[in-house]
């Protein structure tokens, strides 16, 4: 199974129009190309967690806006877009008793791939028990950590 660590950004914005458009817009004249995304509210803020193409990009562009945000290492898994696909991870995950804080995936075109992004409290345990469904892969090939800007 392809993996790789990635740098997750939880950006943390006022509850207002036209705050996610402004940071979107930025983020798309710097040519940052969002990997996955995903958008919490509550009543005073929201919380914008993104994996994306540059993650120095990505700092520049959110310490230029002023925005408060943070900064964590997530595992980013490769998919086939059909049911169950998360399932599985989830529950190899589960079996090895390694706890998923969080996760999303990433939409993928119909009939290819997506990009599953899990929180994971160990995280080099997780890629230890994943690796174990690709024994026909090479290790360095499928999991990696991805570099810091220019993906």
């Amino acid at each position: 199974m392809a993996m790789h660590l990635d740098t997750q950004f939880s950006i943390f914005m006022v509850n207002k129009p036209g705050i996610l458009a402004g940071v979107l817009r930025e983020l798309a004249v710097e040519k940052i190309n969002i990997v996955a995304m995903t958008m919490m509210d509550s009543a005073e803020h929201g919380v914008m967690r993104l994996v994306g193409s540059s993650s120095q990009k990505i700092r520049e562009v959110l310490s230029h806006l002023n925005m408060q945000f943070s900064e964590t290492d997530v595992l980013c898994v490769n998919l086939p877009n059909k049911a169950g696909a998360l399932a599985d991870v989830t529950a190899k995950l589960a079996a090895a008793h390694i706890n998923i804080s969080y996760a999303y995936v990433t939409a993928g075109a119909r009939g290819g791939r997506t990009t599953g992004i899990l929180k994971v409290a160990d995280m080099s345990k997780a890629m230890k028990i994943l690796q174990g469904d690709a024994n026909h892969t090479h290790r360095e090939d499928s999991v990696r950590r991805s570099p810091a800007a220019g993906r």
